[in-house]
């Protein structure tokens, strides 16, 4: 019997952070101008270092309006943006920055969809015997 969870890897559940950084980096840009606002980000690379060393228990993507994505058992936590330049009113968010990491996220977002496609229609060729 072929398991989903096999057959498709850690690709679901990047699919979910991607996602849900892409909220994140959303609501840095939509508060660009408020004062006091902390830009703030998940570090991808460690989520999925914990997906590949079995901790997939820990990971709970949640698109709630909690601050946090995780649930309480987990280590990873939501992380602050480091300002390149200080504001007066201390605000971190940098358009820049947050508009080159949605992009960067939305182009991984798209490869992961993509991978996942070929993933499908190779199912679905073995499935049919071609």
């Amino acid at each position: 019997m072929i398991s989903f969870n096999e057959a498709l890897g850690i690709h679901q559940t990047a699919l979910q952070v991607y996602s849900r950084r892409a909220q994140l980096i959303a609501s840095n840009l939509a508060n660009a101008d408020t004062p006091n606002y902390k830009a703030r980000d998940i570090d991808f690379r460690q989520i999925i270092n914990s997906l590949k060393e079995g901790n997939s228990s820990s990971i709970n993507v949640s698109f709630s309006d909690s601050d946090s994505p995780f649930n309480s058992t987990s280590m990873d936590e939501l992380l602050y943006r480091t300002p390149n330049q200080t504001s007066l009113d201390g605000n971190t968010v940098d358009i820049q920055t947050e508009t080159a990491a949605f992009s960067d996220n939305s182009i991984r977002f798209q490869a992961t969809m993509q991978f996942l496609s070929g993933k499908f229609k190779g199912m679905t060729k073995a499935l049919k015997g071609e």
